[in-house]
């Protein structure tokens, strides 16, 4: 089985949950912050080994910017905005 691990983010919109999910190859999560940690917009989380693939799922209503299944690059790819 690949190796997972679950980011939940309280945020001011509701909860956001993250997904890493390491490849069969990789099979390496490196977390870059701890339970209960607060953190900035633009801050690394944790890193794949090799890479693989994140899942999010949003709480709230949100305008995305991308497409399922698109590539994105983390921190450079804009994913959406939340809808006021």
């Amino acid at each position: 089985d690949n190796e997972r691990q679950l980011l939940v983010l309280s945020t001011d919109h509701g909860k956001v949950k993250i997904w890493q999910i390491a490849g069969m190859i990789a099979r390496r999560i490196v977390p870059y912050v701890e339970e209960g940690e607060v953190i900035e917009k633009g801050e690394r989380m944790g890193m794949i080994r090799f890479g693989s693939k994140v899942k999010v799922e949003f709480a709230e209503d949100v305008e995305f910017f991308v497409e399922k299944g698109q590539k994105v690059k983390a921190g450079k790819t804009s994913l959406g905005e939340w809808n006021e």
